[in-house]
């Protein structure tokens, strides 16, 4: 399954303004919420910080990709934004995120949970496609980058 089938351009935020961890993961779940009106916007956050304290979800070069698990969830949903300013997101290199996937799964998901994370960590990998999700002047522009950039995986 593509990240641009489950993304939906109204989840994708280009300006970020949170300062901290906690405070990423809950504007991370309010723009998933524009799309997914019926989130609990508590449960969400609760389950990406009890996630956060197993390990840090930071991978590095900028990219942070929370992700938690519900029970009354039907499919996997995503959100992305991007903080300019960036944030320290624990990462392993040590350096702030600026770009941020968030993916809540069913919770008796494994296979597209995981196949997803992957396909986001392999197109993020792309030094060039993470300058340009940077450079993006919005969010549907950001969205087309995600697109395009998806369908040469």
């Amino acid at each position: 399954m593509k990240i641009s089938e489950l993304l939906s351009p109204a989840a994708v935020s280009a300006d970020l303004r949170s300062k901290t961890k906690n405070e990423i993961l809950s504007e991370l779940t309010d723009v998933l919420r524009k799309v997914e009106t019926g989130l609990d916007r508590d449960e969400v956050v609760r389950v990406l910080q009890e996630r956060e304290r197993l390990g840090s979800t930071g991978i590095g070069e900028g990219v942070a990709i929370p992700h938690g698990k519900l029970r009354r969830l039907d499919r996997l949903l995503i959100s992305f934004g991007r903080c300019r300013e960036g944030v320290d997101f624990d990462s392993m290199d040590g350096k702030p995120a600026h770009l941020f996937f968030l993916l809540v799964a069913p919770e008796e998901s494994v296979g597209i949970h995981l196949k997803t994370l992957a396909r986001i960590s392999k197109l993020l990998k792309n030094p060039d496609v993470r300058q340009r999700l940077l450079d993006a002047s919005e969010g549907s522009e950001i969205y087309r980058i995600i697109v395009e950039e998806e369908n040469r995986l």
